[in-house]
């Protein structure tokens, strides 16, 4: 449990499912009075659509939170915001069947978000996913359970683990956004000796252990992202 030492808690909550249904995984991440990233949590979910994992992904962030403490979630998903909020009385009323006579989708699901929202103060904000300058809590959780359903595996600051880095290729323009022409350069523009760089949207850490800032110019090092310098000194060890 995160203890009740805010005024205010900002999370944010993703799923990922490759291929929906496919391999799913669960994330959110909590903020400091600062707005900094402070706790995260993954976990996989094995064969699972992405509307389910959407949802996993908030009930796992209300029962790690106080329900004490009043709660801003930031999601991506209209479906598990309105599942939970718009549509539930409805669902309630009609014996857990949609307009149409369907058997509600994620009805255990849902219900234990209902369960958890009773008597608890939480406001939760939509935010566009993938979106070059977006929301930063949101696009860590999306990391988070995009490498939790490719692993399969969980992951977590109570694992020891550090912040998952949003993959900078990931991040796409938001809707009448024209860029710079110094940033026209497509991803993947020879910057130094050959070697394809782009700009790191966000801070994260080298393969080598040394960290890099957001706006520095990192290029793609075996599964993850690091300094130009380490790649050529990489490619230059395995070529001895």
């Amino acid at each position: 449990m995160i203890g009740g030492m805010y005024e205010r808690i900002v999370a944010a909550a993703d799923g990922s499912s490759k291929g929906n249904p496919g391999r799913a995984g669960w994330g959110w991440v909590v903020a400091d009075a600062h707005g900094s990233p402070q706790r995260w949590e993954s976990g996989p979910l094995g064969t699972a659509t992405n509307n389910s994992a959407e949802l996993t992904a908030l009930q796992r962030l209300l029962e790690a939170t106080p329900s004490d403490t009043p709660l801003e979630v930031r999601m991506d998903s209209q479906y598990a915001m309105k599942a939970v909020t718009q549509w539930l009385p409805g669902w309630k009323r009609n014996g857990w069947k949609t307009a149409s006579g369907s058997p509600v989708a994620n009805r255990d699901l849902v219900e234990r978000i209902d369960t958890l929202l009773t008597g608890r103060e939480v406001n939760l904000v939509y935010v566009p996913a993938h979106q070059e300058g977006g929301d930063r809590l949101n696009a860590i959780a999306d990391q988070a359970a995009s490498d939790a359903a490719a692993t399969q595996k969980p992951g977590g600051t109570a694992h020891g683990h550090d912040l998952p880095v949003p993959a900078p290729e990931r991040a796409i323009p938001s809707r009448g956004t024209k860029k710079a022409p110094a940033q026209r350069k497509k991803s993947g523009s020879p910057d130094r000796g050959g070697i394809r760089t782009i700009t790191a949207k966000f801070p994260g850490r080298c393969a080598c252990g040394a960290a890099y800032e957001a706006g520095s110019k990192i290029t793609k090092i075996g599964t993850g992202w690091g300094h130009p310098d380490c790649r050529t000194k990489e490619e230059g060890s395995a070529g001895q």
